[in-house]
């Protein structure tokens, strides 16, 4: 689900921005953060941002992204191959970010730990809950505890 028009959006690990674009479209007072480590798919983000004449996106590399800038939504498919202690400072990092009533949308495989990975979340101190399973894959929301 995409929020109001207006919302701060992060797309991380946004790949060639197809995230990125339908939330950009779906609100153009939306402000989308596309976020990608891999060069590549920055230029590729910025490329189809310009084509589709998105001027609401803005392709950043998570360095360049300033510490105290938060969202009212992120949406990812998180890179779970990179392991455990990694993936779970990647989500920290990025899921204290969420405003007090921002919301996470999580894309990940049921056998790439996806079960597994909202428990740690939840023990972590976030609300977590599934939204939807179809095929191998989950989507689970993460909020902030308090809600």
């Amino acid at each position: 689900p995409m929020p109001d028009d207006g919302a701060d959006i992060l797309d991380l690990g946004c790949g060639y921005g197809a995230i990125a674009a339908v939330a950009a479209r779906r609100g153009p007072s939306t402000h989308v953060v596309a976020v990608d480590i891999n060069e590549r798919a920055r230029d590729l983000t910025a490329r189809n941002a310009q084509r589709s004449e998105l001027s609401n996106i803005e392709v950043c590399s998570p360095s360049d992204v300033a510490a105290d800038r938060a969202y009212d939504r992120i949406y990812s498919n998180p890179p779970i191959r990179i392991g455990k202690p990694a993936l779970r400072a990647l989500l920290l990092h990025w899921l204290t970010r969420l405003r007090d009533d921002g919301i996470a949308y999580l894309v990940v495989g049921k056998h790439l730990g996806a079960d597994s990975l909202a428990t740690w979340l939840s023990g972590a101190g976030f609300a977590v809950e599934r939204l939807a399973a179809k095929n191998s894959f989950r989507i689970i929301t993460v909020t902030k505890e308090h809600r």
